[in-house]
């Protein structure tokens, strides 16, 4: 019953553009980080069976490993950052207004060329 009232919301929101915006910046925070994780495992296990398989050599594939895992870290936190930021621009216009309406400065605001 609940993934049903969750379609129903789903499908309102892409209804409109703005709503669209919203579920993709949702899918690019949620796919950035599932992807940093999947990462991250998978660099755990290869180092771990590397390290089964050379115990003399553990210090370096854990020290390469550890620096990789944060690599990968940081390109997931500049994914959901920017996914982020992409929701709040949405936030921040309203639902009807056309695309550059919010940023329109008005004449009394303009300098005009005997004011510079």
């Amino acid at each position: 019953m609940t993934m049903y009232s969750l379609l129903q919301v789903a499908a309102e929101a892409a209804s409109n553009s703005r709503g669209l915006g919203f579920i993709g910046a949702g899918l690019g925070a949620g796919l950035a980080v599932i992807g940093a994780g999947i990462g991250i495992g998978r660099i755990g296990g290869s180092a771990a069976e590397g390290m089964a398989r050379q115990p003399e050599a553990g210090g370096r594939i854990q020290t390469a490993a550890l620096i990789f895992a944060a690599l990968i870290e940081g390109v997931a936190l500049f994914g959901a950052v920017i996914a982020y930021q992409i929701q709040g621009k949405l936030e921040k216009y309203p639902a009807g207004a056309p695309p550059g309406a919010c940023r329109r400065i008005p004449r009394s605001h303009r300098l005009h060329e005997t004011q510079v």
